[in-house]
């Protein structure tokens, strides 16, 4: 076995977009990614498909893995892996990056730290607050608000610390704000010194609520703020009133439509990243919940023999992108020429399928104006007596197969792929408990089925998963998904009128959007 190697890298504040250059490289060189609650899940979409990823996430009350535990995950997959311990901000920065490496370093493991920003400047700096200014703010301190309960006493100086730096930051120090406010106040710090408390500082769901040393404690309170937060303490905080949030100056001058929207994608994980960078774009937080992957067939010879004898065939009709992936890795295994597949007419349903098509040199003979499979029937042309083959998943409907042979052709239908049950790591169902989910996104019938089945798994009936969305408004892509949805009782507040990603993102944006021009 190789020898392994860890990379500690810091996944930035929440902002996807802000990681380094060197931690992506990290991500995309990994063969095992051991992630935190804080650090973005967006960013596994550096990683390769074959990446093992293992969720460590740690929340106020709720640790997924103690930190022995992650520790021996660390030594367990560092000798002989490349690992990356992905972790929020800077892995040294109230991170225990240091303990991580003193562990790697003790066991002669190679490791080294990619470091990343911290949230204690991003997320004040999105909120319009220097840490430091040349007129009000000479000296900045870093400062954990939620110490280790095992030590016998607090290491914080307040007497000092209250009055020596003009900017303090506190970071995790929600829960114990009133005892902060209390101290600083108790040991010489104005009682109207201004203070900002920041949650989820650098992403669209970004919140802000602002008070004095006097106010704050009660003022968060009143709002329900809840970690993760940073909390700002001093003069910094009221050059905010001039430079505002730049969580919302971003990208275009009018405020996004999707601004601060939790949406649910519950795509296969390799084709969740088109329909998240178009909701982030739109302002949108992409929730990635993937409740399919594709398999290969359990039995190969149906497909194999229809791809080694393709010059039977008049037409080959691809349904989706994973049929022309599938067929043509299939080819490749024959050393078969794509050529000959291109000599046949094709058929491709949507333009994905068509492009992915394209990619490898085949030209679609026809691509219908809508993408399902009646119109496909509709608009194919005469094709009685004409050999036809289907390369698709095993759950496909049939109404392509009885439209065609009912035009009179002959059609091969062959699993190409399976579509089978994903696993995914956030905890949805907790998500859509406490509202915290706007939007649920379904792009195929399978999609819908699954996610029924995985809310049945953490113990989530059909009724109690209904209850849950009812408050959510659910997009499908098009008609046939839409209909899935409601034969599961769900109510489909969108419809998308063009059965593509843009189309489904465009419909979530006209509601919205329409939805803030007459608010």
């Amino acid at each position: 076995m190789s020898r392994g190697f860890v990379s500690l890298v810091g996944a930035g504040p929440g902002d996807p977009d802000l990681i380094t250059v060197k931690g992506m490289q990290r991500l995309q060189q990994a063969d095992v990614v051991i992630y935190d609650y804080l650090a973005n899940p967006v960013l596994l979409d550096y990683c390769r498909a074959d990446a093992e990823r293992i969720y460590v996430g740690k929340q106020a009350k709720r640790h997924t893995l103690t930190q022995d535990e992650i520790n021996a995950l660390l030594l367990e997959h560092g000798r002989g892996k490349r690992v990356v311990r992905l972790k929020g901000g800077d892995p040294y920065i109230f991170g225990r990056g240091g303990e991580e490496a003193e562990v790697l370093q003790q066991a002669g493991i190679a490791w080294e730290v990619v470091p990343g920003i911290s949230s204690g400047v991003a997320a004040p700096a999105y909120a319009g607050i220097p840490v430091t200014h040349r007129e009000v703010a000479s000296s900045v301190a870093f400062i954990t608000g939620h110490e280790d309960p095992t030590k016998p006493e607090t290491a914080l100086n307040w007497s000092t610390l209250a009055t020596a730096v003009d900017t303090l930051v506190f970071y995790m120090g929600v829960g114990n704000l009133p005892e902060i406010a209390r101290q600083l106040m108790a040991n010489g710090r104005p009682a109207e010194t201004p203070v900002a408390v920041i949650r989820w500082g650098t992403k669209p769901e970004q919140e802000v609520v602002t008070g004095s040393l006097q106010t704050i404690a009660d003022d968060v309170a009143q709002r329900g703020l809840k970690p993760p937060a940073i909390t700002v303490v001093g003069e910094v905080v009221r050059l905010r009133e001039r430079l505002g949030d730049l969580v919302w100056q971003v990208g275009p001058a009018q405020p996004q439509p999707l601004a601060g929207k939790r949406v649910v994608v519950t795509r296969a994980r390799e084709q969740a990243s088109a329909l998240s960078e178009q909701l982030r774009t739109a302002g949108a937080e992409p929730i990635e919940y993937p409740v399919i992957a594709f398999a290969p067939p359990r039995d190969w010879a149906p497909l194999d023999h229809a791809l080694t004898t393709i010059e039977f065939y008049d037409w080959v009709i691809f349904t989706s992108v994973n049929g022309v992936r599938f067929a043509l890795e299939r080819m490749r295994e024959f050393n078969l020429d794509s050529a000959r597949l291109a000599s046949r007419k094709v058929g491709a349903i949507g333009p994905a399928t068509a492009a992915e098509l394209r990619r490898a040199d085949i030209q679609p003979t026809f691509v219908p104006d809508e993408f399902v499979a009646e119109a496909v029937i509709a608009q194919i042309g005469d094709v009685a007596g004409q050999r036809i083959l289907l390369p698709r998943a095993d759950i496909a409907r049939e109404a392509l197969v009885d439209g065609l042979e009912a035009k009179g052709a002959s059609v091969d239908s062959v699993v190409a792929y399976r579509t089978v049950l994903s696993d995914a790591e956030t905890d949805v169902v907790q998500m859509l408990r406490d509202g915290q989910i706007e939007v649920v996104t379904f792009t195929s019938s399978s999609t819908v089925r699954n996610f029924f089945e995985r809310l049945q798994q953490s113990g989530v009936s059909n009724d109690a998963a209904r209850a849950l969305l009812e408050p959510v408004v659910v997009a499908a892509i098009g008609p046939i998904t839409a209909q899935t949805a409601r034969d599961y009782g769900l109510h489909v507040a969108i419809e998308a009128p063009k059965y593509t990603i843009d189309g489904l993102v465009g419909a979530l944006v006209e509601m919205f959007g329409s939805a803030t021009s007459h608010a």
